[in-house]
């Protein structure tokens, strides 16, 4: 073990190495070379793209079974996309959308499922607007110094949507919206970063949105290139199959030693993997102890993506786009979208089996998934079509062991107020990256380029490259997928909530009884 003493670092010296080559570590590998620092990747994994991954084969041509989806208002990775020469294509939404719960199919259009219950409809009103309005209070870059800071961290949002929520139906959907967003339940996350979550992702309609929204595009030819055309880039300067399991950082310079035993000496590190990984990983002298502690309390999300392709994309027949909300427990999938290529070819439906289903349906066999969520398609779409698949593709991130699950980690409750604030914070000359770290759409792409790109900038203001001042840089919108305003209505805005309807109901009411007494006993004159 490198702990024995020095070792020997011949023809092994690098300013800079970087753990892990997800798109995090490479957007922070690609910039400091490009300032003609002397880097280094280590990747775990026999390839690059950590959580995004494209697997191709003749019967996908290309799919991404990992992070795929970007949108307006996700500037940094589509620059980064775009410089890299990677085009983007918009996720099929021409036809209707479906929402599926209590066994019947109610087709729709829009962000959001009509409800057409006047007292449910003022409750789902009143959740995504008191969400938003909470979110509003919560910094992006600093959420534990938010004015509610402990009392929201202290709940969780199982408790804050059984607070807001009136309707059995406005919590159900509410519950799944957490579970869509975080691959987590609502149990589990503090309420204070599920709404911060929310907030930086441009609040709920944004994040949940197709058209103008996280999930509007994908990358012709998988999401994989992007790491793919950066590790070509930088060509042997990024190592495969090298896990990193040792850092001493005790003299002038940091030792980095891997499984295989092979030692680098560098000037700094950036670690740009899930923070629960770098408990893989011994350090001398020992992480702080809110470091360590932080490590240890910040659990991933449970996801499994199945994409199941047919002969024909039957579900445009009858004017369905392939995008499923589903509400039942017994469903395996929670939401699909429309996987064909852009060109038409390779009809498919995306799933996610997501949180609390991924755990129970990971230990059936493949073949028993892919059955029950073609007789899931069959009936929400009513087609007998749904049956007759070509061919299934799945990957159960939970298994993972270089990601311990995706989209990204969570925050239990508690942890962001004691913790929270060192999850940037340097440990000597150790910086952070990947998506948890960053401060606008963490957990995606997005936020995994912001955070790659900053811990280099913070590296090349310690080498005196960059002013601090520069560190955080302002993205400009992008020009090719323009953002557009997220309008609210009157109504919206202004309807009441069900307590708050009762409330005046009530105050009505009693002003009614009160006028007739006042009549009836002649102390109210007649007009």
């Amino acid at each position: 073990m490198a702990s024995q003493g020095k070792l020997s670092t011949t023809g092994h010296v690098f300013d800079v190495v970087v753990i892990g080559g997800g798109i995090s570590g490479l957007a922070a590998a690609k910039l400091l070379s490009e300032h003609e620092i002397n880097i280094l990747v280590l990747e775990a994994r026999d390839r690059v793209g950590g959580r995004t991954y494209t697997v191709r084969n003749e019967h996908v041509k290309w799919v991404d079974v990992g992070g795929a989806y970007v949108g307006p208002t996700q500037n940094r990775i589509l620059r980064l996309s775009k410089e890299l020469g990677i085009e983007t294509y918009k996720v099929n939404v021409s036809e209707r959308l479906v929402q599926y719960v209590k066994g019947k199919t109610y087709p729709f259009r829009g962000a959001f499922p009509p409800v057409w219950n006047p007292l449910a409809y003022l409750d789902y009103n009143n959740l995504w607007r008191t969400m938003d309005e909470m979110g509003k209070e919560i910094p992006a870059d600093a959420p534990w110094q938010a004015p509610h800071a402990e009392e929201w961290d202290k709940m969780t949002m199982k408790d804050l949507i059984d607070k807001i929520c009136w309707t059995k139906t406005a919590r159900e959907f509410a519950s799944l919206f957490v579970n869509i967003n975080v691959t987590s339940e609502p149990h589990e996350v503090s309420a204070l970063w599920f709404l911060w979550y929310v907030k930086q992702c441009g609040g709920t309609t944004r994040i949940f949105s197709i058209t103008n929204g996280g999930q509007e595009r994908k990358f012709v030819g998988g999401s994989g290139q992007v790491s793919e055309h950066i590790m070509n880039l930088l060509g042997d300067r990024v190592k495969l199959n090298s896990p990193v399991t040792y850092i001493d950082q005790t003299d002038g310079n940091i030792i980095v030693e891997t499984l295989n035993h092979e030692h680098y000496e560098c000037g700094y590190v950036i670690s740009a993997i899930p923070p629960t990984l770098t408990a893989k990983i011994h350090f001398k002298p020992e992480l702080p102890p809110e470091r360590n502690q932080l490590i240890q309390r910040l659990p991933m999300g449970a996801i499994i993506k199945c994409m199941v392709y047919y002969k024909e994309a039957f579900w445009k027949k009858k004017d369905y786009c392939g995008c499923m909300i589903i509400e039942d427990e017994e469903a395996p999938i929670s939401i699909t979208l429309d996987d064909t290529k852009p060109d038409g070819s390779m009809p498919a439906i995306m799933g996610f089996i997501l949180a609390r289903k991924a755990d129970r349906l990971a230990k059936l066999h493949k073949e028993i998934r892919k059955r029950k969520i073609c007789e899931l398609y069959a009936k929400v779409l009513g087609s007998q079509e749904a049956l007759y698949p070509v061919h299934y593709e799945e990957k159960n991130w939970c298994e993972e062991q270089y990601s311990g699950g995706c989209y990204t980690a969570y925050f239990p409750p508690g942890i962001m107020t004691q913790y929270g604030r060192v999850i940037r914070q340097p440990v000597g000359k150790i910086y952070f990256a990947g998506t948890e770290t960053a401060t606008q759409w963490s957990g995606y792409m997005e936020g995994a380029v912001e955070a790659g790109e900053r811990a280099a900038r913070e590296v090349l203001n310690a080498l005196g490259k960059v002013a601090k001042k520069d560190i955080w840089v302002q993205e400009p919108d992008s020009q090719d997928i323009p953002s557009f305003e997220i309008a609210h209505t009157f109504l919206e805005r202004n309807l009441p909530s069900v307590p708050g309807l009762l409330k005046m109901i009530g105050f009505a009411t009693s002003v009614a009884t009160f006028s007739i007494v006042l009549y009836k006993f002649k102390l109210l004159p007649r007009f």
